[in-house]
Protein backbone atom coordinates (compact mmCIF):
# COMPACT_ATOMS: atom_id res chain seq x y z
CA UNK A 1 0.00 0.00 0.00
CA UNK A 2 2.94 2.47 0.43
CA UNK A 3 3.61 1.74 -3.11
CA UNK A 4 0.07 2.93 -4.11
CA UNK A 5 -0.11 5.77 -1.78
CA UNK A 6 3.35 7.18 -3.25
CA UNK A 7 1.88 6.67 -7.31
CA UNK A 8 -1.32 8.22 -6.26
CA UNK A 9 0.12 11.41 -5.28
CA UNK A 10 1.78 11.92 -8.28
CA UNK A 11 -0.83 10.54 -10.46
CA UNK A 12 -2.82 13.01 -9.21
CA UNK A 13 -0.74 15.76 -10.02
CA UNK A 14 0.22 14.64 -13.32
CA UNK A 15 -3.99 14.56 -13.76
CA UNK A 16 -3.94 18.00 -12.92
CA UNK A 17 -1.29 19.34 -14.84
CA UNK A 18 -2.49 17.74 -17.58
CA UNK A 19 -5.76 19.30 -17.09
CA UNK A 20 -4.41 22.41 -16.29
CA UNK A 21 -2.41 23.23 -19.14
CA UNK A 22 -4.61 21.84 -21.67
CA UNK A 23 -5.54 25.41 -23.35
CA UNK A 24 -2.02 26.37 -24.38
CA UNK A 25 -1.73 23.18 -26.18
CA UNK A 26 -2.75 22.26 -29.68
CA UNK A 27 -6.07 21.21 -29.81
CA UNK A 28 -4.86 17.92 -31.44
CA UNK A 29 -2.08 16.69 -33.42
CA UNK A 30 -1.47 13.42 -34.93
CA UNK A 31 0.69 10.29 -33.24
CA UNK A 32 3.84 10.76 -34.71
CA UNK A 33 4.95 7.70 -36.22
CA UNK A 34 7.94 6.74 -32.91
CA UNK A 35 5.51 7.21 -30.96
CA UNK A 36 2.78 5.09 -32.59
CA UNK A 37 5.13 2.48 -32.78
CA UNK A 38 5.29 2.66 -28.92
CA UNK A 39 1.58 2.91 -28.13
CA UNK A 40 0.97 -0.01 -30.66
CA UNK A 41 3.96 -2.43 -30.72
CA UNK A 42 4.84 -3.22 -27.04
CA UNK A 43 5.38 -6.94 -25.75
CA UNK A 44 3.58 -7.89 -22.60
CA UNK A 45 6.96 -7.53 -19.68
CA UNK A 46 7.72 -11.15 -18.59
CA UNK A 47 7.86 -9.64 -15.03
CA UNK A 48 5.53 -6.83 -13.74
CA UNK A 49 6.70 -2.95 -13.29
CA UNK A 50 6.74 -0.68 -10.84
CA UNK A 51 3.71 1.70 -10.50
CA UNK A 52 6.09 4.93 -10.38
CA UNK A 53 7.28 4.04 -13.86
CA UNK A 54 3.82 3.48 -15.75
CA UNK A 55 2.89 6.53 -14.63
CA UNK A 56 5.63 7.91 -16.32
CA UNK A 57 4.91 6.07 -19.35
CA UNK A 58 1.98 7.39 -19.38
CA UNK A 59 2.74 11.04 -18.65
CA UNK A 60 5.53 10.89 -21.76
CA UNK A 61 3.82 8.73 -24.61
CA UNK A 62 -0.35 8.93 -23.36
CA UNK A 63 -1.38 12.62 -22.31
CA UNK A 64 0.48 14.20 -25.10
CA UNK A 65 -1.66 12.52 -27.76
CA UNK A 66 -5.50 13.48 -26.68
CA UNK A 67 -8.56 13.04 -28.79
CA UNK A 68 -8.72 17.27 -27.98
CA UNK A 69 -12.20 17.32 -26.33
CA UNK A 70 -11.12 18.91 -22.97
CA UNK A 71 -10.00 22.15 -25.25
CA UNK A 72 -12.40 24.95 -25.43
CA UNK A 73 -11.78 24.86 -29.56
CA UNK A 74 -12.92 21.16 -29.75
CA UNK A 75 -15.97 21.52 -31.72
CA UNK A 76 -16.24 18.33 -32.91
CA UNK A 77 -18.66 15.49 -33.03
CA UNK A 78 -20.38 15.41 -29.60
CA UNK A 79 -17.24 14.76 -27.22
CA UNK A 80 -17.05 17.48 -24.02
CA UNK A 81 -14.57 18.11 -21.48
CA UNK A 82 -14.21 16.03 -18.76
CA UNK A 83 -15.63 17.28 -15.45
CA UNK A 84 -13.36 17.58 -12.63
CA UNK A 85 -15.90 16.22 -9.85
CA UNK A 86 -16.28 13.30 -12.28
CA UNK A 87 -12.31 12.69 -12.99
CA UNK A 88 -11.65 12.88 -8.78
CA UNK A 89 -13.87 9.58 -7.87
CA UNK A 90 -12.91 7.79 -10.87
CA UNK A 91 -10.21 6.37 -8.85
CA UNK A 92 -12.49 5.57 -6.16
CA UNK A 93 -14.68 3.40 -8.07
CA UNK A 94 -11.76 1.29 -9.21
CA UNK A 95 -10.79 1.28 -5.26
CA UNK A 96 -14.54 -0.86 -5.02
CA UNK A 97 -14.65 -2.43 -8.04
CA UNK A 98 -18.05 -3.66 -7.59
CA UNK A 99 -20.69 -5.24 -9.91
CA UNK A 100 -23.85 -3.24 -10.14
CA UNK A 101 -25.57 -6.04 -11.08
CA UNK A 102 -27.99 -5.70 -8.11
CA UNK A 103 -27.35 -6.51 -4.16
CA UNK A 104 -27.38 -4.07 -1.20
CA UNK A 105 -23.81 -2.08 -1.23
CA UNK A 106 -23.63 1.47 -2.24
CA UNK A 107 -23.48 1.16 -6.18
CA UNK A 108 -26.83 0.26 -7.11
CA UNK A 109 -28.46 2.66 -4.49
CA UNK A 110 -26.73 5.44 -5.54
CA UNK A 111 -27.59 4.57 -8.72
CA UNK A 112 -31.53 4.73 -8.24
CA UNK A 113 -30.93 8.41 -6.65
CA UNK A 114 -28.83 8.96 -9.87
CA UNK A 115 -30.99 8.10 -12.43
CA UNK A 116 -34.08 9.64 -10.98
CA UNK A 117 -31.84 12.85 -10.90
CA UNK A 118 -31.52 12.54 -14.74
CA UNK A 119 -35.16 12.21 -15.44
CA UNK A 120 -36.00 15.31 -13.12
CA UNK A 121 -33.68 17.53 -14.94
CA UNK A 122 -35.55 16.76 -18.52
CA UNK A 123 -39.00 16.65 -16.93
CA UNK A 124 -38.98 12.55 -17.91
CA UNK A 125 -41.82 10.72 -15.66
CA UNK A 126 -40.03 8.54 -13.28
CA UNK A 127 -41.62 5.69 -11.26
CA UNK A 128 -39.33 3.84 -8.95
CA UNK A 129 -37.08 1.52 -11.00
CA UNK A 130 -38.07 3.61 -13.98
CA UNK A 131 -34.46 3.50 -15.55
CA UNK A 132 -30.41 2.48 -15.36
CA UNK A 133 -27.29 3.68 -16.35
CA UNK A 134 -25.64 2.05 -19.48
CA UNK A 135 -22.36 2.17 -21.40
CA UNK A 136 -23.67 4.93 -23.62
CA UNK A 137 -27.24 6.11 -25.20
CA UNK A 138 -26.28 2.96 -28.09
CA UNK A 139 -26.93 0.38 -25.55
CA UNK A 140 -29.29 2.55 -24.10
CA UNK A 141 -31.22 2.48 -27.38
CA UNK A 142 -30.85 -1.53 -27.50
CA UNK A 143 -32.39 -1.82 -23.52
CA UNK A 144 -35.30 0.40 -25.01
CA UNK A 145 -36.07 -1.20 -28.44
CA UNK A 146 -35.90 -4.59 -27.10
CA UNK A 147 -38.34 -3.82 -24.82
CA UNK A 148 -40.35 -2.21 -26.87
CA UNK A 149 -40.35 -4.73 -29.38
CA UNK A 150 -41.26 -7.47 -26.45
CA UNK A 151 -44.49 -5.22 -25.59
CA UNK A 152 -45.76 -4.91 -29.48
CA UNK A 153 -45.44 -8.86 -29.46
CA UNK A 154 -47.15 -9.43 -26.05
CA UNK A 155 -49.80 -6.70 -27.37
CA UNK A 156 -50.38 -9.21 -30.12
CA UNK A 157 -51.00 -12.20 -28.29
CA UNK A 158 -46.98 -13.87 -28.70
CA UNK A 159 -44.02 -13.70 -26.62
CA UNK A 160 -40.87 -12.56 -28.86
CA UNK A 161 -38.22 -13.46 -26.10
CA UNK A 162 -39.28 -17.31 -26.27
CA UNK A 163 -40.68 -17.48 -30.08
CA UNK A 164 -37.98 -15.57 -31.89
CA UNK A 165 -39.14 -13.62 -35.17
CA UNK A 166 -40.15 -15.73 -37.40
CA UNK A 167 -43.12 -16.56 -39.79
CA UNK A 168 -44.71 -13.04 -37.75
CA UNK A 169 -44.99 -9.83 -39.46
CA UNK A 170 -42.42 -7.95 -39.79
CA UNK A 171 -42.11 -5.36 -37.22
CA UNK A 172 -41.45 -1.76 -38.23
CA UNK A 173 -39.90 1.48 -36.97
CA UNK A 174 -39.99 5.26 -37.91
CA UNK A 175 -37.00 7.49 -37.64
CA UNK A 176 -35.64 10.33 -39.81
CA UNK A 177 -33.35 10.59 -42.18
CA UNK A 178 -30.94 12.60 -39.35
CA UNK A 179 -31.84 10.18 -36.75
CA UNK A 180 -28.77 8.82 -34.91
CA UNK A 181 -26.90 5.50 -36.68
CA UNK A 182 -27.40 4.00 -33.26
CA UNK A 183 -31.32 3.41 -34.00
CA UNK A 184 -30.32 1.65 -37.15
CA UNK A 185 -27.59 -0.77 -35.33
CA UNK A 186 -30.18 -1.49 -32.70
CA UNK A 187 -32.97 -1.99 -34.96
CA UNK A 188 -30.42 -4.78 -36.96
CA UNK A 189 -29.00 -6.26 -33.97
CA UNK A 190 -32.38 -6.88 -32.30
CA UNK A 191 -33.52 -8.83 -35.84
CA UNK A 192 -36.06 -6.55 -37.13
CA UNK A 193 -34.55 -6.04 -40.07
CA UNK A 194 -32.71 -2.82 -41.55
CA UNK A 195 -35.35 -2.60 -44.68
CA UNK A 196 -38.08 -3.00 -41.93
CA UNK A 197 -36.65 0.44 -40.16
CA UNK A 198 -38.72 3.37 -42.74
CA UNK A 199 -36.95 6.86 -43.22
CA UNK A 200 -39.47 9.80 -42.37
CA UNK A 201 -38.89 12.68 -44.50
CA UNK A 202 -37.46 15.73 -42.58
CA UNK A 203 -38.95 19.74 -42.99
CA UNK A 204 -36.49 22.65 -43.86
CA UNK A 205 -35.22 22.75 -40.39
CA UNK A 206 -34.54 18.92 -40.39
CA UNK A 207 -37.09 18.10 -38.25
CA UNK A 208 -39.55 14.94 -38.74
CA UNK A 209 -42.64 15.21 -41.08
CA UNK A 210 -44.97 14.47 -38.89
CA UNK A 211 -47.88 13.97 -42.08
CA UNK A 212 -45.69 12.18 -44.06
CA UNK A 213 -45.16 9.82 -40.78
CA UNK A 214 -49.26 9.20 -40.40
CA UNK A 215 -49.18 8.17 -44.06
CA UNK A 216 -45.95 5.53 -43.80
CA UNK A 217 -47.39 4.12 -41.05
CA UNK A 218 -50.84 3.88 -43.03
CA UNK A 219 -49.21 2.57 -45.62
CA UNK A 220 -47.73 -0.65 -43.94
CA UNK A 221 -50.55 -1.15 -42.33
CA UNK A 222 -52.19 -1.70 -45.36
CA UNK A 223 -49.46 -4.07 -46.71
CA UNK A 224 -50.28 -6.78 -43.68
CA UNK A 225 -46.56 -4.99 -41.61
CA UNK A 226 -46.97 -4.63 -37.99
CA UNK A 227 -45.76 -0.87 -36.91
CA UNK A 228 -44.14 -0.89 -33.78
CA UNK A 229 -42.34 2.20 -32.38
CA UNK A 230 -41.40 5.70 -33.75
CA UNK A 231 -38.17 7.42 -32.66
CA UNK A 232 -37.80 11.25 -32.55
CA UNK A 233 -35.23 13.49 -31.60
CA UNK A 234 -34.40 15.89 -28.81
CA UNK A 235 -31.22 17.12 -30.22
CA UNK A 236 -30.16 15.71 -33.80
CA UNK A 237 -26.20 15.04 -34.08
CA UNK A 238 -26.22 16.84 -37.34
CA UNK A 239 -27.91 20.33 -36.66
CA UNK A 240 -29.19 20.20 -33.31
CA UNK A 241 -32.94 19.52 -34.80
CA UNK A 242 -36.06 18.90 -32.11
CA UNK A 243 -38.37 17.00 -33.46
CA UNK A 244 -42.24 17.74 -33.27
CA UNK A 245 -42.16 15.69 -30.06
CA UNK A 246 -46.01 16.35 -29.18
CA UNK A 247 -47.12 15.51 -32.57
CA UNK A 248 -44.94 12.21 -32.43
CA UNK A 249 -46.92 11.39 -29.85
CA UNK A 250 -50.35 11.98 -30.73
CA UNK A 251 -49.54 9.78 -33.30
CA UNK A 252 -47.74 7.17 -31.61
CA UNK A 253 -50.83 6.80 -29.24
CA UNK A 254 -53.53 7.18 -32.39
CA UNK A 255 -51.64 4.11 -33.87
CA UNK A 256 -50.35 2.04 -30.83
CA UNK A 257 -47.07 2.80 -30.95
CA UNK A 258 -43.99 2.85 -28.75
CA UNK A 259 -42.87 6.09 -28.65
CA UNK A 260 -38.80 6.53 -27.95
CA UNK A 261 -36.87 9.82 -27.80
CA UNK A 262 -33.36 9.78 -28.68
CA UNK A 263 -32.27 12.57 -26.27
CA UNK A 264 -28.39 11.16 -26.09
CA UNK A 265 -26.75 14.47 -26.63
CA UNK A 266 -29.86 17.15 -27.18
CA UNK A 267 -32.69 16.49 -23.92
CA UNK A 268 -30.22 18.39 -21.68
CA UNK A 269 -31.30 21.32 -23.85
CA UNK A 270 -34.59 22.13 -22.16
CA UNK A 271 -32.98 23.51 -19.46
CA UNK A 272 -31.88 26.42 -22.17
CA UNK A 273 -33.90 29.47 -21.67
CA UNK A 274 -36.85 29.93 -23.91
CA UNK A 275 -36.17 26.20 -25.03
CA UNK A 276 -39.19 24.46 -23.38
CA UNK A 277 -41.44 24.95 -25.84
CA UNK A 278 -39.22 23.25 -28.95
CA UNK A 279 -39.40 20.24 -26.20
CA UNK A 280 -43.20 19.76 -25.69
CA UNK A 281 -44.27 16.14 -25.58
CA UNK A 282 -40.58 14.53 -24.35
CA UNK A 283 -42.36 13.92 -21.11
CA UNK A 284 -45.11 11.21 -23.47
CA UNK A 285 -42.27 9.27 -24.49
CA UNK A 286 -42.42 5.55 -23.13
CA UNK A 287 -38.36 5.71 -23.03
CA UNK A 288 -35.62 8.18 -23.29
CA UNK A 289 -32.36 7.48 -23.88
CA UNK A 290 -29.72 10.47 -22.99
CA UNK A 291 -26.18 10.56 -22.50
CA UNK A 292 -24.76 12.08 -19.05
CA UNK A 293 -21.13 11.78 -20.39
CA UNK A 294 -22.14 14.28 -23.34
CA UNK A 295 -23.39 17.54 -22.38
CA UNK A 296 -22.56 16.62 -18.50
CA UNK A 297 -19.34 16.03 -19.16
CA UNK A 298 -19.70 12.85 -16.81
CA UNK A 299 -16.24 10.82 -18.21
CA UNK A 300 -16.87 8.43 -20.82
CA UNK A 301 -18.75 5.94 -20.84
CA UNK A 302 -21.89 6.83 -19.04
CA UNK A 303 -25.32 6.52 -20.91
CA UNK A 304 -28.86 6.09 -19.69
CA UNK A 305 -31.99 4.39 -20.70
CA UNK A 306 -35.64 6.01 -18.87
CA UNK A 307 -38.60 4.47 -19.13
CA UNK A 308 -42.06 5.62 -18.34
CA UNK A 309 -43.31 1.66 -17.12
CA UNK A 310 -39.86 -0.32 -15.87
CA UNK A 311 -42.30 -3.43 -16.09
CA UNK A 312 -41.27 -3.77 -19.66
CA UNK A 313 -38.28 -3.46 -19.67
CA UNK A 314 -37.94 -6.56 -16.74
CA UNK A 315 -40.40 -8.20 -19.39
CA UNK A 316 -38.14 -8.24 -21.55
CA UNK A 317 -34.58 -8.91 -19.76
CA UNK A 318 -35.32 -10.60 -16.98
CA UNK A 319 -33.34 -13.86 -16.52
CA UNK A 320 -32.84 -15.22 -13.39
CA UNK A 321 -30.68 -18.30 -12.56
CA UNK A 322 -30.75 -20.01 -9.18
CA UNK A 323 -26.74 -18.62 -8.54
CA UNK A 324 -28.11 -14.94 -8.52
CA UNK A 325 -31.23 -15.19 -6.52
CA UNK A 326 -31.44 -12.62 -3.92
CA UNK A 327 -34.03 -12.34 -1.28
CA UNK A 328 -32.93 -9.40 -0.38
CA UNK A 329 -33.21 -8.08 -3.67
CA UNK A 330 -36.38 -6.39 -2.51
CA UNK A 331 -39.73 -5.29 -5.44
CA UNK A 332 -37.36 -3.91 -7.73
CA UNK A 333 -35.08 -6.36 -8.24
CA UNK A 334 -31.66 -6.51 -9.56
CA UNK A 335 -30.73 -3.48 -12.46
CA UNK A 336 -29.31 -6.53 -14.62
CA UNK A 337 -33.15 -7.73 -14.84
CA UNK A 338 -33.82 -4.39 -17.00
CA UNK A 339 -30.81 -4.93 -19.53
CA UNK A 340 -28.16 -7.32 -20.99
CA UNK A 341 -25.15 -6.32 -18.58
CA UNK A 342 -25.05 -8.75 -15.96
CA UNK A 343 -21.68 -7.28 -14.67
CA UNK A 344 -21.66 -3.62 -14.59
CA UNK A 345 -19.38 -1.45 -13.16
CA UNK A 346 -19.74 1.68 -10.69
CA UNK A 347 -20.97 4.54 -13.26
CA UNK A 348 -23.25 6.01 -10.58
CA UNK A 349 -20.07 7.43 -8.61
CA UNK A 350 -18.93 9.94 -11.28
CA UNK A 351 -22.62 10.35 -12.35
CA UNK A 352 -23.36 11.96 -8.81
CA UNK A 353 -20.46 13.60 -8.13
CA UNK A 354 -20.22 15.30 -11.79
CA UNK A 355 -24.02 16.55 -11.18
CA UNK A 356 -23.39 17.34 -7.53
CA UNK A 357 -20.47 19.39 -8.38
CA UNK A 358 -22.90 21.17 -10.61
CA UNK A 359 -25.98 21.64 -9.06
CA UNK A 360 -29.13 21.97 -10.86
CA UNK A 361 -28.28 25.76 -11.45
CA UNK A 362 -24.71 24.64 -12.65
CA UNK A 363 -26.46 22.73 -15.26
CA UNK A 364 -28.70 25.32 -16.27
CA UNK A 365 -25.69 27.64 -16.64
CA UNK A 366 -23.47 25.08 -18.64
CA UNK A 367 -26.63 24.37 -21.35
CA UNK A 368 -27.41 27.96 -21.43
CA UNK A 369 -23.65 29.23 -21.98
CA UNK A 370 -22.85 26.26 -24.32
CA UNK A 371 -26.38 27.26 -26.36
CA UNK A 372 -25.51 30.78 -26.61
CA UNK A 373 -22.14 30.25 -27.55
CA UNK A 374 -23.31 28.39 -30.70
CA UNK A 375 -25.95 31.03 -31.38
CA UNK A 376 -23.26 33.78 -31.49
CA UNK A 377 -21.50 31.56 -33.82
CA UNK A 378 -24.71 31.54 -35.95
CA UNK A 379 -25.15 35.04 -36.50
CA UNK A 380 -21.27 35.31 -37.30
CA UNK A 381 -21.67 32.92 -39.81
CA UNK A 382 -24.96 34.86 -41.12
CA UNK A 383 -22.99 38.24 -41.34
CA UNK A 384 -19.83 37.02 -42.69
CA UNK A 385 -20.00 37.21 -46.59
CA UNK A 386 -17.97 34.18 -47.55
CA UNK A 387 -20.18 31.63 -45.12
CA UNK A 388 -23.95 30.20 -45.10
CA UNK A 389 -25.68 28.73 -42.02
CA UNK A 390 -27.11 25.81 -43.03
CA UNK A 391 -30.12 24.93 -40.15
CA UNK A 392 -31.72 26.89 -37.57
CA UNK A 393 -29.23 27.12 -33.71
CA UNK A 394 -32.06 25.38 -31.75
CA UNK A 395 -29.16 23.54 -29.34
CA UNK A 396 -25.29 23.72 -29.10
CA UNK A 397 -24.93 22.61 -33.06
CA UNK A 398 -24.02 25.01 -35.91
CA UNK A 399 -24.40 23.69 -39.17
CA UNK A 400 -23.28 26.13 -42.11
CA UNK A 401 -20.32 25.80 -44.58
CA UNK A 402 -17.66 28.14 -46.03
CA UNK A 403 -18.42 29.64 -49.18
CA UNK A 404 -15.29 32.13 -51.05
CA UNK A 405 -16.12 30.73 -54.06
CA UNK A 406 -19.20 29.79 -56.48
CA UNK A 407 -18.19 26.47 -57.34
CA UNK A 408 -17.04 23.72 -56.12
CA UNK A 409 -18.21 24.36 -52.37
CA UNK A 410 -19.05 20.87 -51.77
CA UNK A 411 -15.38 19.43 -52.61
CA UNK A 412 -13.66 22.45 -50.45
CA UNK A 413 -16.39 22.10 -47.66
CA UNK A 414 -15.38 18.19 -47.54
CA UNK A 415 -11.51 18.62 -47.09
CA UNK A 416 -11.82 21.61 -45.02
CA UNK A 417 -12.21 19.68 -41.20
CA UNK A 418 -9.19 17.72 -41.73
CA UNK A 419 -7.06 20.52 -42.77
CA UNK A 420 -8.21 22.74 -40.00
CA UNK A 421 -7.99 19.55 -37.58
CA UNK A 422 -4.19 19.22 -38.84
CA UNK A 423 -3.26 23.33 -38.20
CA UNK A 424 -3.80 22.30 -34.55
CA UNK A 425 -5.59 25.59 -33.51
CA UNK A 426 -9.31 24.34 -33.39
CA UNK A 427 -11.07 21.27 -34.20
CA UNK A 428 -14.07 20.93 -36.11
CA UNK A 429 -15.93 18.01 -38.21
CA UNK A 430 -17.74 17.63 -40.98
CA UNK A 431 -21.27 15.92 -42.49
CA UNK A 432 -24.12 15.96 -44.95
CA UNK A 433 -26.92 17.82 -44.63
CA UNK A 434 -29.56 18.01 -46.90
CA UNK A 435 -27.74 16.50 -49.66
CA UNK A 436 -24.89 19.33 -48.96
CA UNK A 437 -21.41 18.81 -47.60
CA UNK A 438 -21.07 20.83 -44.55
CA UNK A 439 -19.46 22.05 -41.68
CA UNK A 440 -20.64 21.49 -37.83
CA UNK A 441 -19.51 22.48 -34.56
CA UNK A 442 -20.87 21.28 -31.09
CA UNK A 443 -20.15 23.60 -28.37
CA UNK A 444 -20.32 21.89 -25.11
CA UNK A 445 -16.58 23.47 -22.75
CA UNK A 446 -17.80 25.36 -20.41
CA UNK A 447 -14.86 27.75 -21.16
CA UNK A 448 -15.40 28.32 -25.01
CA UNK A 449 -15.23 32.21 -25.33
CA UNK A 450 -16.58 34.35 -28.50
CA UNK A 451 -12.98 34.84 -29.55
CA UNK A 452 -12.72 31.14 -29.79
CA UNK A 453 -15.30 31.26 -32.47
CA UNK A 454 -13.72 34.21 -33.88
CA UNK A 455 -10.16 32.20 -34.19
CA UNK A 456 -12.18 29.17 -35.41
CA UNK A 457 -13.31 30.93 -38.64
CA UNK A 458 -9.95 32.43 -39.36
CA UNK A 459 -8.82 29.35 -38.87
CA UNK A 460 -11.17 27.90 -41.57
CA UNK A 461 -10.61 30.62 -43.92
CA UNK A 462 -6.40 29.96 -43.54
CA UNK A 463 -7.31 26.13 -44.42
CA UNK A 464 -9.53 27.03 -47.46
CA UNK A 465 -7.10 29.13 -48.50
CA UNK A 466 -4.37 26.55 -48.77
CA UNK A 467 -6.69 24.11 -50.23
CA UNK A 468 -8.14 26.20 -53.03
Amino acid sequence: MHELRRAGLKAAQIMADHLEGVAERPVWQPVPGGELAWLTGQELPETGRALDELLEDAREHVLPYPMGNGHPRFFGWVNSPPNPAGVLVEPLAAALNPSCAGGDHAGPHLERAVVRWLAGLVGFPHPPGGGLLTSGASMATVICLATARQQAALAAGWDAREEGLSGRPPMVMYVTEEGHSCLHKAAQLLGLGARNVRTVPVDAAYRMDVRALRAMIAEDLDAGLRPFCVAGSAGTVNSGAVDPLDEIADVAAAYGLWFHVDGAYGALGVLADGAAPHYAGLERADSLALDPHKWLGVPVGCGCALLRDPSAARAAFSLVPSYLVDENGGDLGWFAEYGPEQTRPFRALKTWATLSHLGRSGVKRLVDHTTGMARTLGAMVEAAPDFELLAPVTTSITAFRHTPRADGLDELNRAIPVAVQARGNAFLTGTRLGGRDALRTCILHPDTTEQDLVVLLDEIRLAAKALL
